[in-house]
């Protein structure tokens, strides 16, 4: 029974073994840096090393005012992508299957899509009563273009051969798209819900440095602000392993909405 879970399991766990040697080579190369403070065109001077900052995480848990800005980004960031997602992926949908709301959106998006989500912030600020609002707003606009974009691209990929014997089969239009369309298309719906979820959280805690009063983002920015140099890097770190769980449900999920695609 071990022997059999174990072949089953290989390559995960080397995987995962691999994975785990690397994290520790990186904090074993990030230790030696800052203990010898070297200094070669990037100086380490300044940098905590990572018993200062496991000190600094110790103090945080402990400290409620910490658990609030994560809890409040993780809110934000929750708003603000399922807005994108509620949108984007029909409207992605929509616009791969009727030609005329193609024409009449994607220019418009095409226009907006190069615009980085920081430069927003003034005209969010604007635009809506509160800063809540706003880092919101930022954070819808940061995930939504790649949800769409993707979900696009997943439509035009759709194979015309299976719409084709849909229809020869007696398929009605809602049918199709219920059918043919969505499935074929949802890999690339995950692959844009995954780039949008990074993404979401880039422009997130942009917005927050700029903008907010609370959130990981401005818990960092105002570390930076008070010297405190191991809670900028706690600050990162959170951001890179809530940023890492949220990618992992995302990619949970796709699995269980595509089950044919397991191995």
């Amino acid at each position: 029974m071990v022997a059999r879970w174990y072949r089953l399991n290989k390559s995960r766990l080397r995987a995962t073994l691999i994975g785990a040697l690397s994290l520790v080579a990186f904090l074993i190369v990030w230790h030696l840096l800052t203990k010898y403070r070297v200094v070669f065109f990037v100086r380490f001077t300044n940098v905590p090393s990572p018993l200062d900052v496991y000190d600094s995480f110790t103090k945080a848990i402990h400290d409620p005012k910490f658990l609030m800005h994560i809890l409040l980004s993780c809110r934000r960031i929750i708003f603000g992508f399922a807005l994108a997602t509620l949108i984007a992926v029909p409207l992605g949908l929509v616009m791969g299957r009727f030609k005329l709301i193609h024409e009449v959106v994607f220019p418009v998006s095409e226009v907006l899509r190069p615009i980085p989500a920081i430069a927003w912030v003034p005209m969010a600020i604007m635009l809506w009563p509160t800063n809540e609002q706003s880092i919101v707003f930022i954070t819808f606009l940061g995930s939504f273009f790649p949800i769409l974009v993707n979900t696009l691209h997943g439509m035009v990929l759709v194979d015309p051969v299976l719409v084709r014997a849909a229809r020869c089969l007696g398929a009605r239009e809602t049918s199709i798209f219920r059918e043919v369309y969505f499935p074929a298309s949802l890999p690339h719906i995950f692959t844009g819900l995954t780039v949008g979820m990074g993404v979401a959280w880039v422009s997130l805690i942009a917005a927050e440095m700029i903008s907010g009063q609370y959130g990981i983002g401005y818990f960092t920015w105002e570390a930076y602000s008070l010297v405190q140099y191991a809670d900028i890097a706690l600050g990162m770190i959170a951001i890179g392993v809530l940023g890492l769980t949220s990618s992992l449900l995302i990619r949970s999920a796709g699995r269980l909405a595509m089950p044919w695609g397991r191995t």
